[in-house]
């Protein structure tokens, strides 16, 4: 099996997290689809990460998709409940925590660009975005320990992805301030090996 994707992206680092959680063997490709000899187109047309080749060379993506096809193999734990209408409440969350990252990576892109062709309306409304997502899911977070309940779930991983960009990126650097109970999940979920071990490098 092969990841497909880059060590800075915070959807790539979520299906790595679980494929290191569940204990499954996996080769990390690492390969910048904004680089000119950049090979991504040929495993997802979008030019997206991740992209996730099974053994059989089957290829899926992007993100949603990967992790489904993950928790379809069925290795312990899992990260979506056996009902399925709670997963399809933390599936939700997820959601939520990718929208909240997809903001963020807005935010980005429109940086990069000349001064004078950056739109102010645009990056306000993405950071309002992300203040709002932040912020449905800080009241979520202070219902438990875990967002999906009694255990770890994808929505729990996805929340840790995220947070994880907005540190990398310096993009909400008070993103804590009056959400302690996000404070205290992104704080369990940077003590785990997995996040550990996926820890984007420093630029």
């Amino acid at each position: 099996m092969k990841l497909i994707g880059s060590y800075t992206s915070p959807y790539v680092r979520k299906i790595s997290v679980m494929l290191l959680e569940k204990g499954i063997t996996f080769e990390f490709v690492n390969d910048v689809p904004w680089e000119a000899a950049t090979h991504v187109p040929d495993f997802n047309p979008l030019g997206k990460v991740p992209a996730l080749v099974t053994a059989q060379g089957e290829v899926f993506y992007d993100s949603p998709v990967v992790a489904g096809y993950v928790e379809l193999l069925g290795a312990a734990p899992a990260f979506l409940p056996a009902d399925p209408m709670e997963a399809l409440r933390v599936r939700r969350l997820e959601s939520l925590a990718d929208g909240v990252t997809d903001a963020a990576v807005a935010i980005l892109l429109e940086s990069r660009r000349p001064a004078e062709k950056q739109d102010e309306h645009w990056v306000l409304r993405q950071r309002n975005a992300v203040n709002r997502g932040l912020d449905a899911l800080e009241k979520h977070a202070a219902q438990g320990e875990w967002l999906g309940g009694e255990q770890l779930t994808l929505a729990d991983i996805a929340v840790g992805c995220c947070i994880g960009y907005l540190n990398f990126r310096r993009l909400a650097p008070n993103w804590c301030v009056n959400r302690p109970a996000l404070v205290r999940l992104a704080e369990r979920l940077f003590a785990r090996e997995s996040f550990a071990r996926t820890e984007p490098p420093q630029p």
